[in-house]
């Protein structure tokens, strides 16, 4: 018998006629209109786990938002608080630093003498702490 010559076809048509032949089957076709019917249910199973994901990092977040935000209103009274203590103590050293410096004064005076200092402390006992 003389057989003829095979046609000279490229591999990669050869390849793909055979993947089209196995999927021309009824299973593969089958297989192919189920992805393509279901492709949208996919994609919302997707969606729905996103967002699932989402929300599952996002309310700790939100939770420890919360929490900071609490503690930095709280910061914030305590800093107020502790602005007027400041002030209030920088107003004691103003007068103390006053005081002492009188107290030097009288001390280191040419004419100085223990009544004169002595009187001097016992005004400034007298006197006012607002001056």
């Amino acid at each position: 018998m003389i057989s003829a010559p095979a046609p000279d076809a490229p591999p990669w048509l050869q390849v793909a006629l055979s993947v089209f032949g196995i999927l021309g089957g009824s299973t593969g076709l089958a297989a192919i209109a189920t992805v393509v019917v279901q492709r949208g249910k996919f994609k919302a199973d997707a969606a729905d786990t996103l967002t699932e994901a989402a929300l599952t990092l996002v309310q700790p977040l939100q939770t420890r938002i919360t929490e900071l935000e609490e503690e930095a209103l709280s910061a914030r009274s305590e800093l107020g608080l502790l602005r007027e203590q400041v002030n209030q103590l920088q107003f004691v050293v103003r007068v103390l630093t006053r005081t002492l410096d009188r107290w030097r004064a009288a001390i280191r005076s040419p004419d100085a003498t223990l009544r004169k200092v002595r009187a001097v402390v016992a005004e400034s006992e007298r006197l006012p702490e607002d001056r």
